[in-house]
C-alpha cells in the first residue's frame, strides 16, 4: 500500500479537476484512498515521470520537458517531486 503525505494529497485534491470533470475528493482522508484504488505513484523527478511513462510503453518521441509537464495525469507537487495518477 502506497502512503501518500499531506504535500501529496494537498496537491490531488487542489488539482484533482485537471484530470476528472469534478471533483472526486473533498478529505485527505478521500484522497488517499482514491490515490490507492488508482495505484497512483510519487515519483522524485523529472527524470523518473519519464522512465514510468517509458516503462508504460508510450511513445515519447518528438516530447519535450513541456509536453510530459502537460500531461492531465501528471501533478506536479511543488516539491520536486511528481504525482502520476492513472485510473
Amino acid at each position: 500500500m502506497n502512503e501518500y503525505d499531506d504535500k501529496v494529497l494537498k496537491c490531488f485534491l487542489e488539482k484533482q479537476e485537471q484530470l476528472f470533470p469534478e471533483r472526486v475528493a473533498e478529505t485527505n482522508e478521500e484522497a488517499a484512498e482514491f490515490l490507492e484504488d488508482c495505484m497512483a505513484i510519487v515519483v522524485n523527478s523529472l527524470k523518473e515521470v519519464w522512465e514510468y511513462f517509458d516503462e508504460e510503453g508510450v511513445d515519447l518521441e518528438g516530447m519535450g520537458e513541456k509536453d510530459i509537464l502537460q500531461a492531465e495525469e501528471v501533478f506536479e507537487v511543488g516539491d520536486g517531486r511528481f504525482l502520476i495518477v492513472e485510473c
